[in-house]
């Protein structure tokens, strides 16, 4: 069994608790998740099975997209619906369209954010949610992240209310924390905010469309049909350059050659896929950390053509 099993996460569940799940269905433990979403947050959990576990790494690098809700009026010690409160502040005044406008325009772009405590971010070796729940305050690495666009999905000139909530779907990088950004949003518009709600809508090539639930694949397992609804590896290094390669430098790139570096990907400086005229991926190349005239494999996912 090998491919892409783009997963409904429902909410309740951890990332990993998902790939477990998995696991038993598909009776096959060569299973991987594409990056972690908190037990709340449902939506699009690309899940990797056998050889296409090589790829995980680039689906989690790519770009996501979220549908995400702000609550302004309050903060919560975990940044979003299921903490405990932290700060109060009812919101005593009208906000306009304009102003969560401009804070959302200023929001675009690249961003610093600091990991909420209640994240899966390392310090010390240790995952900052554990130092949370021995009450534990430890100091947090500050990241830069991009946000692609913020777009306002509600329809309303003024907003008021003792609290204030309100939808936006948003494209960013890798590493972002949406939690954080609502917090964000809600700081820039002079009040404590927490985010209520969460989906994830894509992650690299997939989509809400591409997705499948557990009873889903459940039903294709009972009926043989699992191999009809697993993506291709390509998929998840569809946003990737291209070198496409002919049959005889193919068998080269299948025992780990090196290649010489084409025009039109000198300037590339991250991952580099070699394909056949196919378009069946054979092994992922970046330059050569000593020789920026030649390509060095970074994994081969093909040793023979299929």
């Amino acid at each position: 069994m090998e491919g892409i099993l783009p997963l409904f996460k429902p909410a309740g569940l951890t990332s990993h608790d998902c790939v477990f799940r998995l696991r038993k269905i598909l009776k096959t433990k060569k299973v991987g998740h594409t990056g972690t979403l908190d037990p709340d947050v449902t939506g699009v959990l690309p899940i990797c099975i056998g050889k296409a576990t090589k790829v995980a790494e680039y689906i989690t690098d790519a770009g996501k997209a979220y549908l995400g809700e702000v609550t302004i009026g309050y903060s919560t010690t975990t940044e979003d619906a299921s903490g405990e409160v932290v700060e109060r502040k009812k919101v005593d005044r009208v906000i306009t369209r304009e102003e969560i406008m401009k804070v959302l325009q200023s929001l675009t772009g690249e961003v610093e954010q600091t990991p909420p405590m209640f994240s899966a971010v390392k310090v010390g070796g240790v995952r900052l949610y554990e130092y949370a729940r021995k009450g534990i305050e430890v100091e947090r690495p500050t990241r830069v992240v991009t946000i692609y666009s913020i777009e306002l999905l509600d329809d309303r000139e003024h907003f008021e209310g003792e609290t204030i909530s309100f939808r936006f779907q948003v494209r960013c990088s890798k590493g972002t924390y949406i939690r954080t950004l609502a917090v964000m949003i809600g700081e820039r518009l002079g009040f404590p905010a927490h985010m209520s709600y969460l989906q994830r809508i894509q992650s690299a090539s997939f989509t809400l469309e591409d997705c499948l639930t557990f009873e889903d694949i459940e039903a294709h397992m009972d009926n043989g049909t699992i191999s009809e609804v697993l993506k291709p590896l390509e998929m998840a290094l569809s946003h990737l350059p291209k070198l496409r390669i002919n049959d005889k430098v193919a068998e080269k790139v299948k025992n780990g050659a090196l290649l010489q570096t084409p025009d039109h990907l000198q300037t590339i400086n991250g991952p580099i896929i070699a394909e056949t005229d196919d378009g069946t991926a054979l092994a992922i190349y970046a330059k050569h950390p000593n020789k920026p005239d030649l390509l060095k494999p970074v994994k081969v996912l093909r040793n023979e053509i299929e």
